[in-house]
């Protein structure tokens, strides 16, 4: 088993708002986020359920895919994470932190908006690791706008990096995957539920659960699982760099949650279990076309 972690089965406090206020540039950096997002899972118990496997995350450099990839570390995966060359500094400290526990983890900078960087991304996978088991499509692109002011450009940016790229990976990815392996992605409240000023966002991660679904009947006879975790608000650099929010509403992140009454936005570390279960064939083998909400309300 692979994992320096003591787990604690002490209560563990939270943080919610009001937070500081904060914006950054996007795409935002985990450095400077205030709280810092939790993503090493205290409470988490490896079991070495990913031992000897291969798992390419995509914004695994920040966020939730940074999670995904310590937690995947810590059950015996090795890593390729890819992310933009402006978000080299998180992606040196998630890296230092899969090598600390003993797995090997590579770094793709680029853009996933652009066709030929997402076939280069798999080329290089499969050149470095020589397979692939667990393909994880996490990076996004989000900007709150209202509809009227939603630019092409930003169309086009949004799709591509949120759509685009899934199928694009996807489609390089699985002639060469083996039975046993698994596609996960993540989608979004938003896709299930709606959100004002998040209608090209909310497009995409809608279009996300489709191709969830259609592929995981399109591979099922290849044994390809295919699955998608649909979070609700949860505290990443995502949210200080949409420049459609000003500081006031980052610092108030999550606390109007509808249906519960938590009145905090998850953090990073309490999604990673989530792709864990959906990775692990000891877990989910009979488990494949889902949209799994972990929105932190009832369904």
């Amino acid at each position: 088993m692979t994992t320096k972690n003591t787990p604690t089965s002490e209560p563990i406090t939270e943080p919610k708002p009001p937070f500081a206020e904060q914006r950054q540039q996007p795409p935002g950096l985990e450095s400077e986020v205030d709280p810092a997002p939790r993503w090493k899972g205290q409470r988490y118990k490896a079991a070495g359920k990913l031992e000897g496997m291969i798992a390419l995350i995509t914004g695994g450099d920040s966020g939730i895919g940074r999670s995904v990839a310590y937690h995947y570390a810590r059950e015996g995966s090795d890593l390729a994470i890819v992310c933009l060359p402006e978000e080299e500094q998180d992606a040196n400290t998630i890296k230092e932190a899969i090598e600390d526990l003993g797995k090997r983890c590579l770094i793709i900078q680029g853009d996933l908006a652009d066709k030929s960087f997402c076939d280069d991304v798999i080329h290089k996978v499969f050149e470095h690791f020589g397979s692939l088991d667990i393909l994880v499509h996490n990076a996004a692109w989000q900007n709150r706008k209202d509809i009227e002011e939603v630019s092409e450009e930003e169309l086009e940016t949004t799709m591509k990096v949120n759509v685009y790229s899934y199928l694009r990976l996807a489609r390089a990815a699985v002639p060469r995957m083996k039975p046993g392996s698994s596609i996960i992605a993540t989608g979004s409240v938003v896709g299930l539920s709606g959100s004002p000023r998040l209608s090209d966002y909310g497009a995409t991660k809608g279009a996300i659960h489709a191709i969830t679904r259609s592929l995981a009947l399109e591979l099922n006879d290849k044994e390809i699982r295919v699955n998608c975790v649909a979070p609700g608000p949860v505290w990443t650099p995502l949210n200080p760099s949409d420049t459609g929010v000003d500081g006031e509403e980052v610092a108030h992140f999550g606390e109007k949650m509808g249906k519960t009454q938590m009145g905090r936005p998850a953090q990073p570390e309490e999604l990673a279990p989530a792709y864990v279960y959906l990775a692990s064939n000891a877990d989910s083998s009979y488990v494949t076309g889902i949209v799994l909400p972990v929105t932190g309300e009832p369904a």
